[in-house]
């Protein structure tokens, strides 16, 4: 809706976030015409941490697309672009302006995703009481989007401890009724992740689809960044492939449906720099689409296990059930154990590590294939699947002991899928394992074997992944080696961690000796890998 053709006054100003596109909301049940809603691309948002140009494209882009779609549905809203917004610092000053200028009452929010914007938004009582002449009603509500309501977090998680994530899923399926027989998994098994770790072969390769990509016009977006002088980094593109849209987020599960799901749980930990299709494999590539809550995941649940029952001759349980616990049991979970451990996990850093980002965290040029092939792609397409982000990157950043708020910060710049309830425990907890332990039971450390296993980047590397010491050798190797050496005051005790301190100790002192050596080299200089 133009802005001339808003009303001067309004009774209700209701605030929609980038990450809260839920057409499904109750809010819009109803036509109010004496309700504006209001969308704003922020100055704030694009400050407090760097962010791939992808990723404001994207989120931008759905805002204005969910704007126009509300307009069509005969709902008044202002939509705010960073030209709009400029002479605003913080999200509460535009908020009391926008109240002051339509003579609103009353302002009603969804709670935020993010701990810090829901303190911002938490303090507005106090900060419209200091300037406003008149009370302005404020209301908190929920976003609709999660399965397990907010108020609800406590019964599944406690502040501090440990929660494993198979006991959550496994509620999860008998709650909602999700892939069972009765009071039985479907099947008779709960879980399928055994069958679903094959690497690519090399006649796999030629069968992998193409990848469903769209054209979202972001010239204009581009624009304004450069305008507003807008720090960002990544590849940029003025067609954007990502799903903007409802119509474009269902084109894709469609796709996933057809074409993808068959082999999703087969080879979803599978890793290759053969094909030109590598960066999408099997994926759905539905994570922000989901995350800008554009589809509901229950939604998304109910798609899949449909083209299963339809599909059973091509479609085996153990995809669908590999694919339903990333959403049901894993995408829910991590949102729980954010929740209940903000803010001290955010400042977790378990094993004191201290070492800074290597430079070619943002550049992937580096003479390690892997992490160069996985940063590059992550570059290019502002994506990475969930091995590719655990155990290339994460992994090397938890043996080389990067620090967290570093990795943090790049983790969640990088990805257009990052938001930090997702992101956080993802990176603290499961790839550095800074919280201690609350998420994982064990780090998730590998030497270069894990990589050769699941992928065939190892072929083509500059280093030799057979190679433990010496010129040329898998830095993979000596680092594992040297965290837990280091860390052995933490995990010698832990019963998981047993078979790989019984191979450290079985080896003579001159390899044990020549292992650190060769990892303290690495260690010294990381920008020269």
């Amino acid at each position: 809706m133009p802005k001339e053709r808003l009303s001067d006054r309004y009774e209700q100003l209701r605030l929609i976030l980038g990450d809260q596109l839920n057409a499904r909301h109750n809010w819009f049940r109803e036509k109010d015409a004496n309700t504006l809603y209001v969308i704003a691309e922020l100055h704030q948002e694009q400050k407090y941490v760097l962010h791939h140009v992808q990723k404001i494209c994207a989120f931008f882009k759905a805002m204005q697309s969910f704007a126009e779609a509300l307009q069509e549905a005969g709902h008044a809203v202002l939509y705010l672009s960073l030209d709009d917004t400029a002479d605003f610092e913080t999200l509460p000053e535009l908020l009391f302006h926008l109240c002051q200028h339509y003579q609103c009452s009353q302002f009603e929010y969804q709670r935020p995703d993010e701990y810090r914007l829901l303190e911002q938004l938490r303090q507005l009582p106090d900060y419209f009481s200091d300037k406003a002449t008149a009370d302005i009603e404020i209301k908190e509500c929920d976003t609709e989007h999660f399965l397990v309501p907010y108020s609800e977090l406590e019964n599944y998680f406690k502040a501090g401890k440990h929660v494993r994530m198979e006991n959550f899923y496994r509620a999860m399926r008998k709650r909602f009724n999700i892939l069972m027989e009765d009071d039985q998994p479907l099947g008779g098994k709960w879980n399928y992740d055994a069958e679903n770790r094959q690497a690519l072969k090399q006649a796999d390769l030629k069968l992998i689809p193409e990848p469903l990509v769209f054209s979202n016009s972001v010239n204009d977006i581009l624009q304004r960044l450069k305008k507003h002088k807008i720090r960002h980094f990544g590849q940029a593109s003025p067609d954007l492939l990502w799903p903007c849209t409802r119509r474009q987020a269902l084109d894709l599960l469609e796709h996933f449906c057809r074409h993808c799901l068959p082999h999703f749980g087969e080879f979803q930990d599978a890793m290759t720099d053969q094909s030109e299709h590598a960066w999408s494999l099997y994926h759905s590539r539905l994570s922000f689409a989901l995350n800008s809550k554009i589809l509901h995941p229950m939604q998304v649940i109910e798609r899949v296990i449909e083209e299963y029952h339809h599909n059973q001759d091509v479609i085996s349980l153990a995809q669908v059930e590999g694919f339903v616990r990333q959403i049901l049991g894993w995408r829910e979970y991590v949102r729980g154990m954010y929740w209940l451990n903000m803010p001290d996990v955010a400042q977790s850093n378990h094993l004191q590590a201290k070492q800074a980002l290597p430079e070619w965290f943002w550049t992937g040029e580096t003479r390690m294939n892997c992490l160069s092939q996985a940063i590059k792609q992550s570059l290019d397409y502002a994506y990475a699947h969930h091995i590719q982000r655990l155990m290339i990157t994460g992994n090397f950043a938890l043996l080389a002991g990067l620090q967290p708020d570093a990795v943090d910060a790049w983790y969640l710049g990088i990805y257009i899928d990052a938001l930090e309830w997702v992101e956080l425990p993802n990176t603290r907890g499961m790839a550095l394992f800074a919280d201690g332990g609350l998420i994982a039971t064990k780090p998730y450390a590998a030497s270069g074997n894990y990589i050769s296993k699941m992928s065939d980047y190892c072929a083509s590397c500059q280093y030799q992944v057979k190679q433990k010491t010496g010129d040329g050798a898998c830095p993979f190797n000596s680092l594992y080696w040297h965290f837990l050496y280091r860390h052995q005051d933490k995990f010698l005790s832990n019963p998981r961690m047993a078979f790989p301190y019984k191979t450290w100790q079985r080896m003579s002192d001159e390899q044990q000796q020549a292992l650190l050596e060769q990892a303290d080299s690495y260690l010294e200089d990381l920008n020269a890998l």
